[in-house]
């Protein structure tokens, strides 16, 4: 690598950092761990956390990678001549030749990662698992995904009737500031289910429980799916739309 080329480089990084890429919740979504196969491949435990230290592209760059027991991964870059992160790599604005041909290389480093490491899921969190797997257990339907072939809405899972092809229950990974408006782009599981109207007003005082996304908020809900609510609670919701939906 030319050292003027990684002098400007240096210098580019420390201006403003614009919109981020979220590359590993890009790439570890739908994602399932699997602690013998990440300690074959070479994390270690500290603590609760597994850690990854691996370099790449001839040894120029290096990863740091942490996952916590609840599979959430967090990711650094480190430059190996300066030592500093190499924040160039997230920022939507950096398009130049070797930005890319980082970011290319940090991707592919994930992806073999995520190929040696992990097993696929139907969803990102946990929690929409085990209620898949309820559902599939007490009502025999399994999600389909309509939009399956969408970039942005492929992991849309929808549970439908056999009988009358309606939805009952939606599970979306959407971004968190859909539901509070306050600028967090964090990836979030949620769940669309239909309710009365007149349960609208005292189930969204629930902690964990907003409008609807995209569907009528009189009639449905979204309930947040990252443990603030049980999987008892939201299943009793889940029977109730699924009540409601039957004709």
């Amino acid at each position: 690598m030319s050292l003027m080329f990684h002098f400007w480089e240096i210098v580019f990084r420390k201006r403003g950092a614009g919109p981020m890429i979220p590359i590993e919740e890009t790439v570890f979504s739908r994602k399932r761990w699997i602690e013998s196969k990440m300690l074959a491949y070479g994390f270690h435990k500290a603590n609760k956390t597994y850690i990854l230290e691996k370099p790449f592209l001839d040894g120029d760059f290096k990863t740091v990678l942490s996952v916590t027991p609840k599979g959430q991964v967090t990711g650094k870059v480190i430059d190996t001549i300066t030592q500093d992160e190499y924040y160039q790599l997230r920022q939507e604005t950096a398009t130049g030749p070797y930005v890319n041909r980082v970011r290319s290389a940090y991707r592919s480093l994930l992806t073999d990662i995520a190929d040696s490491c992990c097993s696929d899921v139907l969803f990102a969190s946990s929690q929409a698992n085990r209620l898949t797997q309820a559902i599939l257990d007490h009502f025999q339907v399994k999600p389909d995904f309509p939009w399956e072939h969408s970039a942005r809405y492929q992991s849309y899972g929808a549970f439908r009737h056999r009988s009358n092809r309606k939805w009952f229950a939606l599970i979306m990974n959407v971004t968190r500031d859909v539901l509070n408006k306050d600028g967090n782009t964090s990836p979030i599981d949620i769940l669309n289910v239909k309710i009365s109207p007149a349960q609208g007003e005292e189930l969204r005082k629930t902690p964990g429980i907003y409008p609807a996304y995209h569907m009528n908020h009189k009639t449905w809900i979204a309930v947040v799916l990252d443990e603030t609510l049980a999987d008892e609670k939201i299943g009793e919701l889940i029977n109730t739309s699924y009540q409601l939906t039957t004709t």
